[in-house]
């Protein structure tokens, strides 16, 4: 049987209140963690942790880090071309090579950094 009277909804409100109060301060914590974000975040990191898997092997069809025969056509295109094809992803790379948090001028970077020395 249930029952409507304020005086119910009282008692539940009683029996499932907090036993206490929980502080969590993050102030400045989200600053801190873009701070070493950017810190951390430079084309050879990025490269390192997302793109290495399958450009130093050339899994794929990926063009290979430093292999001027691979890379030539696609400098050819420039590199506004291989930066919208990162970003959309191309073949068997996926959108952005996984780096979701990226941004547009990190992916250039890291195209550059790929190509610096070709």
């Amino acid at each position: 049987m249930l029952s409507n009277t304020a005086k119910d909804y009282e008692s539940i409100i009683d029996r499932i209140k907090p036993v206490g109060n929980v502080y969590i301060e993050v102030k400045n914590k989200l600053a801190e963690q873009k701070e070493v974000v950017s810190k951390i975040r430079d084309a050879s990191s990025i490269y390192n942790t997302f793109c290495i898997a399958c450009h130093a092997s050339g899994v794929s069809g990926a063009p290979r880090f430093g292999n001027v025969n691979d890379w030539a056509s696609r400098i050819a295109q420039g590199k506004q071309i291989m930066q919208d094809n990162v970003i959309k992803g191309l073949n068997a790379m996926p959108e952005k090579g996984l780096c979701m948090d990226c941004s547009d001028d990190e992916l250039l970077q890291v195209i550059e950094y790929m190509i610096k020395d070709l």
